[in-house]
């Protein structure tokens, strides 16, 4: 024990106490959430990463606490010994709140200057002030809890994959720049003059080399580097809980056992049980003609409908481009909208899917007890209104949406439209967790050139590639991709065909993927994985709507680092030695 905490040594966390340790004599260290003096009486709410605890300090006790509690402020880093007691004045809002430490000793061990902000959960100050101050902004309960779930998934991932099978093994942050979707992050070599290594975008590559290696059961919870521009929710750097496994087919192999993966982590790091049986399974063509998207959010309604044959014989000129043109007019039914929807409000949700691509929105509306009320109305006829009826199960109180384009245009304005609708006026039960599968993406979808084609589709890769089906999957919660990947190419020829199809030629192939194509000649087993983005389920289980909530150090949407400022400029004698001249201005 330092000489500067005598003979204080902690004995309890302070967020533990109950009422089964009224009595003990305990040790509690942490820092200063509040501070009440109360003349004779100074109450002091001491906190640390388990929780608060009440710690009183009384005049009458004549040990010297109370005097030096006086000095105490918020944030100060204490030590004090004490004997739990039964509080007078009980309170539900802290686990502790049925008991507090009457203090005998107290060591202030650290001070504290006034914080930037007040570090309470319910604090509201710009979050680039929080975020340069990120080491106060994590002392928070709330981000201090987000990041004890984001540890517990993690540790539920380990011993769950360690007792099936699989060996955690690591990859490499310092290697080969391969096109693999993105730009990669790349690193100057110091030995090798005008050389760079590329920060892995995912262990991809070297995790099939494991596999033709013969390691058989393969994980790690390893960090990825993408850069390109931020979006919502996206990081710079990122962490993935990555498998990849021999000798498996897609559904009993893969998907059925990941799902075991899924159930305890959600069992052991929030405590919810999500039963027997597997998870629900939609192709990728279903969910796009139901949902427009390829991650639905299945806890509502607002389906899509497809009534481009209902409306291919109308002359409303919207419609029958779009038909002409190869695309297709599909709507949605907002039940129970017409009283919900002024029309200022249907011209804004006209105005919403124009940043989704859409060209507009056309509607028809039956406002309850009036007439039929429609943007396109003098097209109609009321047997046209019934056949679209019959088709959407329009009815009295109900608004239908229509978008006409190509399918592209159209699943991506309805699709983000019904998430709109959904979240504006409350439509998604929040407390639930919609988890499933979508299968069958289109091969020529996927992000890296390494996904097996459905074998029946093989023969379309030379005459039709564009409808060729994937051996992939992804897992779904609550409309958000929360992991996926794919059954992967183990023949040489298939590989060399998938990458001529890509464009790449066999210099090209040879020049950025050799090592790996060059393994295919030594006997490569049948092999697929899938990797989960760890940051954002753990998003999911906390209910947190940033992802910034669940990583200890965050980037800004520039991938800046605010509070270390990184990047930063170096010395040129570092730029000396890699060979690296800067043209750009320097950086103010």
């Amino acid at each position: 024990m330092s000489e500067f905490m005598g003979n204080l040594r902690r004995t309890d966390m302070c967020g533990g106490f109950r009422m089964a340790d009224v009595g003990r004599e305990v040790t509690v260290m942490g820092w200063v959430q509040r501070r009440r003096n109360l003349g004779s009486l100074i109450f002091v709410d001491l906190r640390d990463r388990t929780g608060v605890v009440q710690i009183v300090f009384d005049e009458d006790r004549k040990n010297g606490t109370f005097e030096k509690a006086e000095g105490v402020r918020s944030e100060f880093v204490i030590a004090a010994r004490g004997t739990v007691r039964e509080r007078e004045s009980k309170t539900n809002k802290i686990p502790t709140g049925d008991i507090e430490i009457v203090a005998d000793e107290l060591k202030i061990l650290s001070e504290a200057e006034t914080t930037p902000f007040e570090i309470t959960d319910e604090t509201n100050v710009n979050e680039m002030l929080r975020l340069k101050y990120r080491y106060l902004d994590l002392r928070r309960s709330t981000l201090q809890k987000n990041l004890i779930t984001r540890f517990e998934i993690t540790k539920a991932a380990r011993t769950y994959l360690n007792d099936n099978g699989f060996m955690e093994i690591e990859t490499p942050f310092l290697g080969k720049s391969t096109p693999e979707g993105a730009r990669d992050y790349l690193v100057p070599s110091r030995i090798h003059e005008g050389c760079f290594y590329a920060l892995p975008q995912s262990p991809q590559l070297y995790k099939q080399l494991l596999m033709i290696a013969g390691y058989d059961r393969y994980y790690q919870i390893t960090k990825c580097f993408r850069d390109e521009d931020l979006r919502a929710n996206r990081q710079p750097e990122f962490t993935q809980i990555d498998l990849e496994m021999s000798f498996v087919e897609e559904e009993t192999d893969v998907m059925y056992p990941v799902e075991g993966l899924i159930k305890k982590i959600f069992k052991d790091a929030i405590g919810m049980d999500l039963g027997e049986g597997h998870f629900r399974t939609l192709p990728y063509a279903e969910a796009m003609d139901r949902f427009g998207s390829d991650k639905p959010d299945t806890r509502f309604g607002l389906e899509l409908k497809n009534v481009t044959d209902v409306v291919a014989d109308m002359d409303f000129v919207v419609f029958k481009s779009a038909i002409e043109n190869g695309g297709s007019v599909r709507a949605i039914n907002a039940k129970g909208f017409a009283s919900k929807l002024s029309r200022r409000d249907l011209d804004g949700l006209g105005e919403y899917v124009k940043t989704l691509g859409a060209k507009g929105l056309a509607w028809i509306s039956h406002p309850n007890g009036e007439q039929i009320k429609s943007s396109f109305m003098k097209f109609l006829t009321p047997e046209k209104i019934s056949q679209i009826a019959a088709v959407t199960d329009f009815e009295e109180g109900d608004v239908l949406f229509f978008a006409a384009d190509k399918n592209t245009v159209v699943f991506n304005a309805l699709g983000g439209l019904r998430l709109h609708l959904a979240e504006k006026y409350d439509l998604i039960d929040k407390d639930s967790y919609d988890i499933l599968w979508v299968t069958e993406f289109p091969l020529m979808a996927m992000h890296h050139p390494f996904t097996s084609p459905k074998t029946e589709d093989l023969p379309l890769l030379d005459t039709d590639p564009g409808k060729v089906r994937a051996k992939a999957y992804d897992l779904v919660i609550n409309g958000q991709e929360a992991g996926g990947g794919s059954i992967r190419i183990f023949n040489r020829d298939i590989q060399k065909k998938m990458f001529n199809v890509l464009g790449f030629t066999d210099e090209d192939i040879q020049r950025k993927f050799g090592f790996f194509v060059n393994a295919f000649n030594y006997g490569t087993p049948p092999h697929g994985g899938l990797a989960f983005g760890l940051d954002r389920l753990t998003m999911l289980l906390t209910k947190t709507d940033s992802i910034k909530d669940v990583i200890a150090f965050p980037k800004v949407q520039t991938a800046a680092d605010v509070m270390s400022e990184a990047p930063g400029v170096v010395d040129e004698k570092q730029l000396k030695e890699l060979f690296l001249e800067i043209n750009a201005p320097e950086k103010k």
